[in-house]
């Protein structure tokens, strides 16, 4: 099942969390409501007529509820720690983004003033349907509501003016998410998923989900020991190798470029870049 935030016609800030089949969405319920009984709305969308509202003339908004954390993993890819000169980490290293950082597919990026450009970094994030609170990992996993593609697009000078990242987190709508696909349909990340990211058409990062040093249960597991995991939280998993900070010389996203991540059983986000009068309206 695949399902996405659709954004109020009018303008304002209402979502409803609607079902996609066959090209199409039928709305469920506004997305609070959609969260507060996850297990009610699942069923309701099972049992929905097929057709509504084209796909294409639907506005699409970030498919999780205002009071959701957004909690981030660097470093969680062997690769991509390796890359950077890091040891594999002994503990999961958690950051947070805001959900005001969040955005949708085809929604342009602005590059902030005083950034020579914005790093990419696909992901799969993990979407909370279910309490969790000094949760093993067997109740960890069974409490996934679904995956998303995601994209933890960095403000790299932002990030590394000192040891802590949130700044550097969350630019300006840098967060594209993609719909979230049940994890009855996906399966487990720990099966192997390829994590794509291309830039203007090129791949800049071709990983494989296996190379993950902590998985999606092992995270919310941890996680879930310190604070309590609500409906609609999300779990941004880690990037594998091949960002752009690293390179020689350094390369990153800016105005003009076009930047997608693909991920194998959740498909695609595209994220346009422009530069920092795109802002306006954030």
């Amino acid at each position: 099942m695949k399902l996405v935030g659709m954004a109020a016609r009018d303008g304002g800030r209402h979502v409803t969390v609607g079902v996609v089949t066959d090209g199409t969405v039928t709305p469920l319920a506004e997305v609070t409501d959609f969260y507060d009984d996850v297990p009610y709305w699942l069923e309701r969308a099972r049992q929905a007529d097929p057709g509504g509202v084209p796909l294409a003339e639907v506005e699409l908004a970030p498919p999780v509820p205002p009071s959701a954390r957004v909690l981030c993993v660097g470093l969680n890819y062997r690769a991509h720690a390796a890359e950077g000169g890091f040891e594999p980490p002994a503990h999961p290293t958690v950051f947070g983004r805001w959900t005001a950082s969040l955005s949708v597919t085809g929604v342009a990026v602005p590059v902030p003033a005083g950034e020579p450009g914005l790093d990419w970094e696909g992901e799969v994030a993990a979407v909370v349907g279910a309490r969790l609170a000094d949760a093993d990992e067997s109740e960890a996993e069974a409490g996934v509501l679904g995956y998303a593609a995601f994209n933890d697009l960095t403000a790299r000078t932002a990030q590394k003016l000192t040891s802590q990242w949130t700044l550097g987190k969350n630019a300006d709508r840098s967060g594209p998410i993609g719909p979230i696909v049940t994890a009855d349909e996906t399966g487990s990340p720990a099966d192997g998923w390829r994590v794509v990211t291309r830039v203007n058409g090129e791949v800049t990062q071709d990983g494989d989900t296996r190379d993950m040093i902590f998985t999606v249960p092992r995270l919310l597991s941890h996680i879930s020991a310190t604070l309590t995991l609500h409906p609609g939280d999300v779990l941004a998993t880690g990037t594998p190798e091949g960002v752009g900070y690293v390179r020689t010389p350094p390369r990153l996203l800016t105005p003009g470029d076009v930047v997608e991540v693909e991920v194998g059983r959740l498909g695609v986000i595209r994220t346009p870049v422009t530069g920092p009068s795109g802002r306006s309206g954030a």
